[in-house]
């Protein structure tokens, strides 16, 4: 039996005190917003009107490597961290290869993911600044929830727009929010003015994240007391997970181990970027070097074949633009079971990285994705998400190439949360009716179509 544990947990004085700011060690910075009518880089006062002023400085921030976690912050964090590292023992002796598998897992808490740990950062934000409430979308529902409950344990009103087709597929999800005092709308709505405007451009659309978007933005400037809070994409979420990257690598020095293969899934960026922070920071310094592999659906390519420019984050077209790796805010992606990763674009600090080669990306086909998920299920015992499982499969085959190859590599991957919620995915894979779609490049070229002039 190896001396490594199956399970890494930190003690509590071990727990970062301090987010990671990744922007900080980076020679090319990511492109700043811009404001979509004067095409001039966002200023902290137009971005006040949207998110909250202490949010607006982490946003605009990339020069403090480190930013203090606030105490309140730290002792909720406590409730359900340090999350586990763990080594996936039994993943290695079934592929029967002579790489090292290990995973962060992130679904030990109610809302089943990551997102809380930012949710409850950015609603600490919130109240801080005496807001009533905060607006907000969520695609498969974990920010939604994770949202909600952060809003629940502060006091603070929820107004969450759910994407259509996860709102439908996934009922439960949907009541949690609920339970937490949530209030939740399918998106594209009849509520909003520019919910009925994509309706009546695309009726009988199942809606996208960037539909949502705008609805929860249009709510939050048009609400007194209200701002707007994202789950994905932005500076301050990246920094808020480096979270799980600090864990990671703490726990790794702790039990002498050096992963050489780091692989997230890649939505909006959220996990990947908090997962790959300190890891990267130490490749920028020139400390340390990896490989780093994101993975997205081949039914929302962003990475793998969009454009690097400055695009609208929502589909109303009503939110700063961010030059980014993009499919157009235009382009609704298909109704894929991974609801988290259909946003069209990619982080702007993510993508930068990608941009300047320090990061790879693949996309893989739904599928492949679940079978995967069913192996990992079988073996190592934990029902994980369709957005996890991008990873998982991607883990997998780098951990056969290793037995094809006699490579003895560590593998390290990001297990973003469970899908217990996402049984209607797992029963159509079952039943043999679920589907592969890529789109084809006439798709494509019909969200860079709507690419803004800058």
């Amino acid at each position: 039996m190896s001396t490594i544990p199956y399970k890494t947990y930190l003690e509590e004085s071990e727990m970062p005190k301090q987010w990671y700011n990744v922007r900080a060690d980076m020679k090319n910075k990511p492109a700043p917003l811009l404001n979509p009518a004067t095409k001039q880089p966002m200023t902290a006062e137009e971005l006040s009107v949207v998110f909250c002023k202490e949010l607006v400085d982490q946003e605009l921030n990339d020069t403090d490597a480190f930013i203090d976690i606030p105490q309140e912050i730290q002792e909720f964090y406590k409730m359900y961290r340090p999350s586990p590292l763990v080594r996936a023992y039994c993943l290695e002796k079934a592929l029967d290869t002579p790489a090292k598998i290990y995973y962060k897992f992130e679904g030990n808490n109610t809302s089943g993911s990551h997102k809380l740990n930012s949710a409850i950062a950015q609603a600490y934000y919130a109240k801080k600044q005496g807001l009533k409430g905060v607006t907000t979308e969520t695609g498969a529902g974990q920010w939604g929830t994770a949202l909600s409950m952060a809003c629940a344990y502060l006091g603070l009103d929820c107004k969450v727009f759910m994407v259509k087709v996860s709102y439908e597929q996934k009922p439960f999800r949907r009541e949690v929010m609920r339970t937490y005092g949530a209030d939740v709308t399918p998106s594209p709505s009849e509520t909003t003015e520019v919910g009925r405007k994509i309706l009546e451009a695309h009726p009988g659309t199942t809606g996208s994240l960037g539909c949502a978007i705008s609805e929860a933005v249009e709510v939050a400037t048009h609400s007194e007391g209200y701002r707007y809070v994202l789950g994905s994409v932005l500076n301050q979420v990246l920094l808020h997970q480096s979270i799980i990257g600090l864990e990671s690598k703490t726990a790794f020095d702790k039990i002498g181990v050096k992963p050489d293969v780091i692989i997230g899934c890649a939505g909006g960026g959220s996990n990947l970027g908090g997962l790959i922070a300190p890891f990267m920071g130490e490749k920028l310094r020139g400390e340390n070097d990896y490989q780093f592999i994101a993975v997205e659906p081949a039914s929302c390519p962003s990475f793998t074949r969009g454009k690097f420019a400055y695009d609208f984050c929502d589909t109303g077209m009503i939110c700063p633009l961010a030059k980014m790796y993009t499919l157009g805010s235009g382009f609704i992606p298909s109704a894929n079971h991974a609801g988290g990763l259909r946003f069209h674009g990619m982080s702007s600090t993510l993508s930068q990285l990608y941009h300047d080669k320090l990061m790879t990306a693949v996309a893989v086909e739904q599928t492949s994705v679940f079978e995967a998920a069913e192996k990992f299920a079988r073996i190592e015992g934990i029902l994980p998400a369709p957005e996890s499982s991008h990873a998982i499969k991607v883990a997998i085959d780098e951990a056969l190439k290793c037995k094809e190859t006699g490579e003895e590599k560590t593998i390290f991957f990001g297990l973003t949360g469970t899908g217990y919620f996402d049984m209607v995915a797992y029963q159509k894979f079952n039943d043999g009716v679920m589907t592969d779609y890529i789109p084809t490049d006439d798709d494509l070229a019909v969200g860079f179509a709507g690419l803004p002039e800058v």
